[in-house]
């Protein structure tokens, strides 16, 4: 049966990439290293259950919004640590809870509630929701939830 891989093109970094990644997402696995001339050329690794490949290709290509690994948080807490760990080192916040790490990498920090929050059947819950997680940088459940009771923030 056929899988599916995200394979990523680092500049020459790579190897220092999946070590910060396995660093931050608990049950990491670095699972395959091929090395060139004794220099880091490919690795596979596992984040939360899915495998990744990393290749130092060269500074060709660059990351961009255009593809990004999604997190799926299941509360504040896990919001908050893979938000502050992915941004350590040089990272930058963007809207609506995504960021892109030190290594130019795009990741949506989104906890569990988003979706049904602002996938609300009652529509005037779900736009006040959405109105208030597109003011967000990292999305904050509790102004969320209070955004869609209509509670004043």
């Amino acid at each position: 049966m056929a899988s599916i891989t995200p394979f990523l093109w680092f500049n020459d970094d790579a190897e220092d990439a999946i070590a910060f990644y396995a660093s931050i997402f608990p049950d990491a696995r670095i699972s395959d290293v091929q090395r060139q001339n004794g220099k880091f050329f490919l690795g596979q690794f596992e984040l939360a259950g899915q495998k990744l490949m990393a290749l130092n290709g060269g500074p060709q290509f660059q990351f961009t919004e255009a593809i990004s690994l999604y997190v799926n948080c299941k509360d504040q807490a896990e919001v908050d640590y893979y938000w502050d760990r992915l941004l350590d080192g040089g990272g930058k916040p963007q809207q609506c809870g995504w960021l892109k790490d030190r290594y130019g990498l795009c990741w949506q920090i989104i906890p569990e509630a988003l979706p049904s929050l602002i996938g609300d059947p009652d529509p005037k819950k779900a736009e006040r929701a959405m109105k208030a997680m597109l003011q967000m940088v990292k999305i904050d459940v509790a102004q969320l939830e209070a955004a869609h009771r209509g509670d004043r923030i």
